[in-house]
């Protein structure tokens, strides 16, 4: 592994022991003071740290670029989940066991940034508990082998070789969550993941033969007859999932306590929930009435319902994929012509229809990791579910301006502008690790973003469809504390989705099920606000909106720590309120 490299400031521009701001200008003197002393030990723990994450979290690895740990899973049984939060718990330890007098402000950052991703894992595995309660833990905890079969990270031969390793051990995987999972589930945890752990199976049978269509006919052979073993291991754990059913339940809250630990071990927010929940109600209200303004302008005399179904008839040329297609360059102009935030590289993002297993949310972005080098990202777009009615199927499909939203925050300026910002972070742990407010967050602040610069300007629909992405925010933000701490219902949840957030019958569904297994979900809109609150401060004392720019490269030089710990570099001294 290439070496850690020293972050956040120049080594000789320290900000007078009050943290590290990065927007001062260096202190021109005759003589500079002596470089600080660098803690090797630190040094020598971050690196420690990454190559155990690597070693117990191998297809984390994979992903990441480091291909040497190529067909190797995570340890699922009882036993090695328990031996994973012992680890855990001992890195902490050991990370907190660097006092503030022996690190420099930067290695301060620091380490509060490697506790807080310690404590994000802590949280899941020993708190949420999420390998014995929640199958879908188990999809992006090192079973998704797409990285094999989609990412071009070397030639296909090798690739396929990789994925025999994966696939091969799939049966005892599935052996060992079967074991772990306690019933009963909850019914939109079954739904889920028959769905999910079903479309596996297709994903082998179809998908990955294609993808080595071009490998020695002696090594297709050797892929087949892994496969189908594995298809029929994961067809076979669906059919149990399904048994399921009929025991199911609706136990899926956190509840406040655990709830609360969420927010606090995943996101540094440690915010009273009544807090909490009024922030998004408020930030809801103001979309509300922002989408009443908007439809004024562009369905004048229409009511809301009939504003949003004119802008969701005019659908995109092709479909979707077609459609985000051809918006990706408009995009990427558009923030190149308004100077809106810094693009460091060449790189561009490709659209495809996502696979089967992976179709219950609309869109998703795969981006190579950290490791890896001048390979393509893909946005992935889902159909709707073929067992649909033909009107949901139609609905389904977001129209031109809603869909430039998803587009502005998958791509251009959102998920993958900030991981090629995270990708080129000057501290390697920083490129690795990043949160799922920080990502989240950075991708629906830049939808008002573009706004705020003039998107919508003569065409007043755009205005529409970004609004719409916000509601749909807003109602997740709603129903993860609803869901989890109020006794909302799923029902309730999905009426939800579908009054304030006037979203299709098909994705409310999807969406108040998500709530369930995705409490985190509200990270979207809690991210947002706290970057936006975050620009304002930072920004009141540099010009306002003239530094936004310098603002927005700054904030995604940081990699992905939770955005409170952004604050307080950004703010040097007592950082105000995060809200």
């Amino acid at each position: 592994m290439a070496g850690l490299h020293r972050t956040l400031c120049i080594v000789m521009v320290l900000a007078a022991l009050a943290g590290c701001d990065r927007s001062q200008q260096p202190n021109t003197r005759a003589t500079e003071p002596p470089a600080p002393v660098v803690n090797v030990e630190w040094t020598k723990y971050v690196d420690d740290f990454v190559e155990s994450y690597f070693r117990a979290n191998p297809s984390f690895a994979v992903w990441q670029g480091r291909h040497e740990f190529d067909g190797q899973m995570p340890d699922w049984s009882a036993e090695g989940i328990k031996k994973e939060i012992a680890r855990l718990e001992q890195m902490r330890a050991r990370a907190v066991g660097f006092d503030d007098d022996s690190l420099m402000p930067e290695e301060r950052f620091q380490r509060d940034y490697v506790v807080s991703r310690i404590d994000n894992d802590l949280f899941y595995l020993r708190e949420a508990r999420q390998p014995f309660t929640n199958p879908a833990w188990y999809l992006n905890a090192g079973l998704d082998p797409s990285t094999y079969v989609n990412t071009p990270y070397a030639p296909a031969d090798q690739r396929a070789r990789a994925f025999i390793a994966y696939v091969k051990q799939v049966p005892g995987a599935l052996n060992h969550i079967k074991s772990n999972l306690e019933l009963p589930l909850p019914r939109t945890f079954v739904d889920f993941s028959v769905k999910s752990y079903g479309g596996f199976a297709e994903f082998y049978r179809n998908d990955v033969p294609q993808a080595f269509a071009e490998v020695p006919e002696e090594l297709k052979k050797e892929l087949a007859e892994a496969i189908e073993p594995a298809a029929k291991a994961i067809e076979e754990f669906a059919r149990w999932l399904e048994s399921q059913r009929a025991n199911a339940n609706d136990a899926y809250a956190l509840g406040p306590e655990r709830f609360a630990a969420m927010l606090r071990m995943t996101e540094n927010v440690d915010v009273p929930l009544d807090r909490i929940e009024a922030i998004g109600r408020a930030d809801l209200e103001r979309n509300l009435a922002a989408l009443n303004e908007a439809c004024k302008r562009f369905a004048p005399g229409a009511k809301i319902e009939e504003c949003v179904a004119r802008m969701n008839a005019d659908k995109p040329e092709g479909g979707a994929v077609a459609g985000a297609r051809a918006q990706l360059e408009t995009l990427r102009k558009f923030l190149l012509d308004h100077d809106i935030v810094s693009i460091p590289g060449i790189e561009e993002a490709k659209v495809e229809e996502a696979p089967a297993y992976r179709r219950q949310n609309f869109a998703y972005i795969n981006i190579p990791g950290a490791f890896e080098k001048e390979l393509p990202s893909v946005y992935y777009i889902a159909p709707p579910d073929p067992n649909w009615s033909r009107a949901e199927q139609e609905a389904y499909v977001p129209g031109k301006a809603d869909l430039m939203f998803t587009s502005i925050h998958e791509v251009w300026p959102g998920h993958f502008l900030q991981f090629l910002h995270s990708n080129r972070s000057s501290w390697r742990f920083g490129q690795l690790f990043v949160g799922y407010a920080f990502a989240e967050g950075w991708a629906h602040y830049s939808e008002e973003l573009m706004i705020e610069h003039g998107i919508a300007a003569t065409q007043p629909e755009l205005h529409v469809g970004q609004l719409l992405n916000a509601l749909l925010r807003n109602v997740r933000y709603m129903c993860a504390v609803g869901l989890h701490t109020q006794g909302m219902t799923v029902a309730q949840c999905e009426q939800m989705f579908k009054e304030k957030a006037f979203q299709d019958a098909g994705n409310a569904r999807q969406q108040a099920a998500r709530g369930t297994y995705d409490p985190g979900y509200l990270n979207y809109t809690m991210g947002k606000l706290m970057i936006r609150k975050l620009r304002d401060d930072w920004a009141g004392s540099r010009g306002g909106r003239q530094a936004w720019k310098q603002f927005n490269d700054e904030f995604l030089s940081y990699g992905g720590p939770p955005v409170p710990l952004v604050r307080s570099q950004m703010l040097p001294g007592p950082a105000g309120e995060l809200f």
